[in-house]
């Protein structure tokens, strides 16, 4: 049992690593008081290119949810949020969609500032990934490639008419894809809009790396 618990350890210190690098304004918020959400898909080959015995890689995996953010159109964004909802009951729900060993400390750093309880969160996280369609470039691809971020921008746009490129922006690491983030606005039926003060990649061209 040992060496899973430390493979989890990792992965959520990994991806707390790229939320903390990307996003450097948090502040003690109150739930449920934030602009919009920020939806963060995860690349896994990035992540698996590093870790290749990870648990989580054992499977052909391409895009995982990393998170459902609150956000703030001035580039802040509540964390940890002081609650009295109920934490999740059932991570269990988003198997397939979003590593298990992350919710806990996504719900604890962010789902607290979103004004749901929990499950309400996780279910909204499912919403969202079940309504977008991943394109086919990124369904699984066995070898690497090379995009440019306008690229990828219009790929999520042909498989998903309701976007636009203001609500996506691309993160790289280094000069490998590392996850697609999607804005969308609160409540029980998000819709994508517009992200504010959000990091994008800018032009040039980047690594896709394939599933194993």
């Amino acid at each position: 049992m040992r060496p899973l618990k430390i493979t989890s350890a990792l992965l959520v210190l990994a991806f707390a690593s790229f939320a903390s690098h990307h996003r450097s304004n948090p502040h003690n918020g109150q739930a449920g008081v934030f602009d919009y959400y920020l939806f963060v898909l995860s690349w896994s080959p990035e992540f698996c290119h590093s870790k290749p015995n990870a648990a989580e890689c054992n499977k052909q995996t391409g895009f995982v949810v990393h998170g459902l953010w609150p956000q703030n159109t001035s580039g802040s964004y509540p964390s940890n949020c002081a609650t009295n909802q109920p934490a999740p009951s059932n991570s269990a729900s988003l198997t397939g969609i979003m590593p298990i060993e992350l919710i806990p400390h996504e719900w604890q750093q962010h789902g607290t500032c979103s004004g749901l309880s929990g499950d309400a969160y996780l279910a909204l996280i499912r919403k969202l990934y079940t309504s977008l369609t991943i394109p086919d470039r990124l369904k699984g691809p066995t070898s690497s490639f090379t995009w440019r971020p306008q690229d990828l921008k219009h790929a999520f746009e042909g498989a998903n008419p309701q976007l636009k490129d203001p609500d996506i922006a691309v993160q790289l690491r280094g000069n490998y894809l590392n996850a697609v983030e999607i804005c969308v606005s609160k409540g029980a039926d998000p819709q994508p809009i517009a992200c504010s003060n959000i990091k994008d990649a800018p032009g040039g061209t980047f690594v896709v790396p394939p599933v194993r």
